[in-house]
């Protein structure tokens, strides 16, 4: 059977999680943690520091080659036993580890797909910010170690925003035009290197991209840290993992930090949770509160401040200044569709305070505008879109992509690459020849 027949593999790498499945589904087969547990103890050998040796040197890198795994599995071994090393291949959206990327990706099309790479053409995401020579990677690995028949490297933004087209579609009856629907910001917070980029019309504007220097790991972080200094005892070794479930399970975005403040003071009882585990190594049972770290976790993002004296610049006013540097006949248009993306966009009520933060800034220049030039500046209307998928958005977009006649034609394919070498992976179709 002809590769184009098969469903697509769209596999999205994140710092913190990937998303794997076929083109066409509405959610990832699988999500893992984006982490490769190693034994390198084979490397360690007595026996091998002896040159003369090299049967046992060969067998010894066989079996470290041989022996490792991925996502969930690798974390309970690096828990179990001692004799394993953990490796993130990604590190702030960037591929740094091109040798455990290789083997986390041979896990996943092998162990967790369980397909034949050579009968499926493949979508991979990019940062917005990943640079030339990382595609190039991409493409030599996808086409030199798996022989794939096809690969389109997408960037994650863009696919954010059809996903979210895609999905908003889904559940209006409304007919509406595609081009003018994937004009919008994409604001993507994951487990690391957030960035606000804005696309018009389906291409990226790279001069307007920003980054913020804080993600759900810094959240996880801050929560921990709260957590410590208030006295609670945490078992060590377990003390992020912890935060995290907090997070993920407690934390939500509030309107106004001090009336929260008061409303925890006021009825402790409603708002402060307990969380009750046992530690792992001495099985004693054990309880903490969670009071004030629910919502002065998310609030990072506003007030950066009480985390790291470094930023002082609010995720809102990054936000405005991105839109600002943009071509000014977009801007309407841009603040009208603001898209969230990644899990760390997922707390309870945070479109709703991103998008009245965004308004007030707004709202204040175009009053500012009006009193110093005397003249009537129409309204500018501000919409931040949220919706349920906002997790795994950007595979979701992969997936619809995927699934149009189109992707096929888009696609490097082998025998370009055969011709052409790696270098065809370095252009992306959405900067419009920016490299």
């Amino acid at each position: 059977m002809d590769a184009t027949a098969r469903p697509a593999i769209v596999i999205d790498n994140g710092t913190g999680y990937s998303k794997l499945g076929f083109s066409g589904n509405s959610e990832p087969s699988f999500t893992l943690p984006t982490v490769v547990a190693v034994n390198e103890s084979f490397l360690d050998q007595k026996e091998l520091l002896s040159s003369a040796n090299w049967i046992a040197q060969y067998n010894a890198g066989v079996m470290a080659d041989l022996d490792y795994f991925i996502g969930d599995e690798a974390l309970s071994r690096l828990r179990s036993s001692g004799l394993y090393t953990s490796r993130s291949p990604i590190r702030h959206g960037q591929v740094e580890d091109w040798d455990t990327m290789e083997r986390f990706w041979q896990q996943c099309i092998f162990n967790y797909l369980r397909c034949n790479p050579e009968e499926h053409y493949f979508l991979l995401t990019d940062s917005p910010v990943g640079t030339p020579e990382s595609r190039e990677c991409t493409g030599e690995i996808m086409f030199e170690t798996f022989n794939v028949p096809g690969l389109y490297i997408s960037v994650q933004s863009v696919l954010s925003l059809s996903a979210g087209y895609a999905y908003l579609k889904s559940i209006s009856d409304e007919d509406s035009d595609p081009l003018s629907d994937m004009t919008g910001v994409v604001v993507d917070i994951g487990d690391g290197a957030p960035h606000i980029v804005p696309v018009v019309n389906g291409y990226v504007i790279g001069s307007s991209i920003k980054s913020f220097p804080f993600s759900g790991s810094d959240v996880t972080q801050f929560v921990s840290q709260l957590l410590q200094e208030r006295g609670e005892l945490l078992p060590p070794e377990d003390s992020l993992d912890i935060s995290r479930k907090v997070k993920e399970m407690y934390c939500y975005t509030c309107s106004d930090i001090v009336k929260e403040f008061k409303k925890h003071d006021k009825k402790p009882d409603k708002y402060v949770k307990h969380w009750s585990a046992i530690k792992p190594k001495t099985g004693v049972p054990y309880t903490i509160d969670i009071g004030y770290e629910r919502f002065l976790g998310p609030e990072i993002f506003f007030n950066p401040e009480i985390y790291s004296a470094d930023f002082s610049t609010p995720l809102p006013e990054l936000i405005d200044s991105c839109v600002q540097s943009a071509p000014i006949d977009t801007r309407r248009a841009l603040y009208k569709n603001i898209v969230l993306s990644g899990g760390s966009t997922m707390f309870k009520d945070f479109h709703k305070r991103l998008q009245s933060d965004i308004k007030k800034i707004v709202d204040d220049r175009v009053a500012a505008t009006n009193a110093r030039h005397r003249v009537e500046v129409r309204p500018i209307e501000v919409n931040v879109v949220a919706h349920p998928i906002q997790s795994y958005a950007v595979w979701f977009g992969g997936s619809v992509a995927a699934s149009t006649p189109e992707f096929y034609e888009y696609c490097h394919t082998k025998e370009e690459y055969e011709e052409h070498g790696a270098s065809i992976c370095r252009t992306s179709p959405v900067f419009k020849g920016m490299y």
